[in-house]
């Protein structure tokens, strides 16, 4: 962690560990108004819970990718490895740990992995 500033690495912690237990408040929230909601109605009622429900799952699923970035973050902020970019092994840039904490690479990482994922998707 020497490139990256103590200060930089506890606020960064600080929001990982804000954004965590917001996250964590709204799955729990969304799986309790999903199960709240009456099993009734005609079958307009049972398509709109059923887009509802679909919806759910599918921000469900972004929160839980979220969520494992997050762990990844605060994991890499014990071992010593918080802030160096994964593709260029370089120091993230610090505006960018600020904007997205969990972030993995930096800028020029970030271009190098789609210019990557581009190519191979032909």
């Amino acid at each position: 962690m020497d490139g990256v500033p103590r200060k930089l690495i506890d606020e960064c912690k600080d929001r990982l560990l804000k954004t965590k237990s917001d996250i964590l408040n709204r799955v729990q929230n969304t799986r309790r108004d999903l199960f709240s909601e009456e099993k009734g109605g005609d079958e307009a009622d049972l398509t709109m819970r059923a887009l509802a429900e679909s919806e759910n799952l599918q921000m469900n699923h972004r929160l839980r990718r979220q969520l494992i970035e997050i762990e990844s973050a605060l994991l890499r902020i014990e071992n010593g490895s918080y802030g160096v970019c994964e593709e260029t092994e370089e120091s993230i840039e610090s505006e960018r740990l600020r904007a997205i904490p969990w972030t993995r690479l930096s800028i020029e990482g970030a271009e190098i992995r789609e210019s990557i994922t581009k190519r191979f998707a032909r």
